[in-house]
């Protein structure tokens, strides 16, 4: 229902006034000049009088009246002024929004789907990278459904999924790297003995129940599953404790074996590769601290391509 102001006459709906006309009106009303507004917006005066005759009419107000060397709002355009100013200045700063983010002021929640390895393999470079060019940055991290992802990453409830995620369909998505399956042992783990790296059927392993292609690939080889665990992340422990070795990615394995007292075993394993894609939706393409957490990702890990 349109509202109207017996004073003011019917209120013009919305789409019918040209954003022009509003920041001509500004003008004039704060010149108090029709010349000076036209100078002042790179109009011909001519063109500014056509421009104010469409907005009284629109209005049905005259807006101005002559006084002295210039004009002077009508009551009509001195409440209309302010309302006009305020959303001329909402205007000018959302299409000014590329210039004014700044990362280093922003305080803004990054919002992952990440695996808990995932979270080993990328938090701990990303937040470093944080601390440095925008300190006021949050991070959470969040396991989705990956039939939800998607919906969670449209719906704005995550920015961004990182992983081997190939069901997840509908959404715009780069390569970050590509690895392969490895299997983490201690160092002095007898299989390493005399160099039978490849004799791994005796190998009794941990499978972690959250990550199907380890579970495949370890049935596949036929390996034992001694343990079955929810996580990877007590993993290391207890491989270092124990003759049971675990199967990750290559990747995440040689972070643990540079750290010492672990060592990696890949010769044996089929050669099944994986793309681990950075996934974000296109509703959010342009936003600026979404295009700008977007680009420090892709900084951070894509591995350059051969």
């Amino acid at each position: 229902m349109r509202q109207t102001n017996e004073a003011d006459g019917p209120v013009p709906p919305l789409q019918q006034v040209d954003l022009n006309l509003l920041r001509l009106f500004d003008a004039v009303f704060r010149t108090r000049s029709v010349g000076r507004a036209a100078l002042a917006l790179g109009l011909s005066q001519p063109a500014a009088s056509q421009g104010l005759t469409r907005l009284r009419l629109q209005l049905r107000d005259a807006l101005f009246v002559r006084a002295g060397g210039g004009v002077r709002p009508t009551p009509r355009a001195e409440r209309l002024a302010a309302a006009v100013q305020q959303a001329l200045r909402l205007v000018e700063a959302a299409l000014q929004e590329d210039e004014a983010f700044d990362p280093a002021r922003a305080a803004m929640t990054l919002r992952l789907h990440l695996s808990d390895i995932g979270e080993a393999r990328f938090l701990p470079e990303l937040l470093a990278a944080l601390h440095q060019r925008a300190p006021q940055a949050r991070v959470h991290s969040r396991p989705v459904p990956h039939e939800q992802i998607a919906a969670a990453l449209d719906g704005g409830l995550i920015d961004f999924a990182i992983g081997y995620l190939p069901s997840v369909d509908g959404t715009a998505r780069l390569e970050l790297l590509r690895d392969r399956y490895a299997v983490l042992v201690r160092r002095d783990h007898p299989l390493l003995r005399g160099r039978r790296l490849s004799d791994l059927r005796r190998l009794e392993v941990v499978a972690v129940r959250s990550h199907a292609e380890t579970l495949r690939l370890v049935e596949q080889l036929g390996l034992v599953q001694r343990l079955v665990s929810a996580h990877f992340l007590a993993l290391p422990s207890i491989v270092q404790h124990t003759d049971l070795g675990v199967v990750m990615p290559r990747a995440i394995a040689a972070g643990f074996a540079a750290q010492g007292g672990f060592a990696i075993v890949d010769h044996g394993l089929p050669p099944v590769g994986f793309t681990v894609s950075l996934h974000w939706s296109a509703r959010f393409e342009n936003d600026p601290a979404h295009r700008w957490m977007r680009q420090l990702l892709l900084d951070l890990f894509r591995e350059p391509r051969g």
